[in-house]
């Protein structure tokens, strides 16, 4: 098995100092063989700190903290049958609708958060930005990935296109369903059929799956204008505790 010391850039989080879900996952499912990964996160992955992540006996991957006596599994990545039910893809028209309404309301939360962060400038987090769409129970948002984004070939790597199934998920349970804020993804299973180009204009949308008690599924998605799946996921996102 190999191994090797990551550290997530301090940019790269979503709540304060806790490297973002979606990157993490992207990052142990770029070291699975299984075409559908599922990621379970046990621990808190923090910035600017070096973990270590190894492929595991059954295709997977784990991420574990590098420091102490001790390693703590911090993130578990395995091979998933899952199948993930798709909702057609709205338009871009609607997308974009639905993402300049949600721009136009004073924006709760975190700002400089690595996925749907308004103050991140362009490069620096993926400005994705999804809001509901009128008359379908989705959330979804038109992006263009920024050419920064994409290495050498153009496309996106693994982190970034997980990265872009990460906060959409989040919006739809607040949006769609009856999550509380300050919830975490505690779970992410993706698959990711066609490449992502910097560049290129995508519709992400997201729906919600299923809800019992502080648990929220929800389906996310990333298409291109014409409703091509370039990726498709089920994630489980967690209400904090209350008091």
């Amino acid at each position: 098995m190999s191994a090797e010391i990551i550290t997530v850039p301090a940019h790269v989080h979503g709540y304060p100092g806790i490297a973002f879900g979606g990157y993490v996952a992207g990052l142990l499912a770029d070291r699975s063989e299984a075409k559908t990964v599922r990621v379970d996160f046990r621990g808190v992955v923090p910035v600017e700190t070096p973990v270590r992540i190894a492929q595991s006996p059954d295709g997977g991957a784990e991420l574990t903290s590098h420091t102490g006596d001790g390693a703590t599994a911090l993130a578990l990545a395995s091979p998933s049958d899952s199948a993930i039910d798709v909702p057609d893809a709205p338009s871009w028209t609607e997308a974009l609708a639905a993402t300049e309404a949600r721009l136009r309301v004073p924006q709760e939360g975190f700002s400089d958060c690595f996925g749907c962060g308004i103050a991140v400038a362009p490069g620096r987090g993926l400005r994705l930005f999804p809001g509901r769409v009128p008359g379908r129970d989705l959330v979804a948002a038109a992006w263009t990935p920024d050419l920064s984004l994409g290495g050498a070939d153009g496309q996106l790597p693994p982190e970034a296109v997980w990265s872009a199934l990460d906060c959409p998920g989040g919006v739809a349970a607040l949006l769609l369903g009856t999550a509380k804020p300050g919830l975490v993804t505690v779970a992410l299973t993706a698959t990711t059929p066609r490449p992502v180009v910097a560049g290129e204009p995508y519709v992400s949308y997201a729906w919600l799956v299923a809800e019992s008690g502080r648990k929220h599924t929800v389906g996310i998605a990333l298409s291109t204008p014409e409703g091509e799946l370039c990726a498709v996921a089920e994630a489980l996102w967690l209400d904090p505790r209350a008091g």
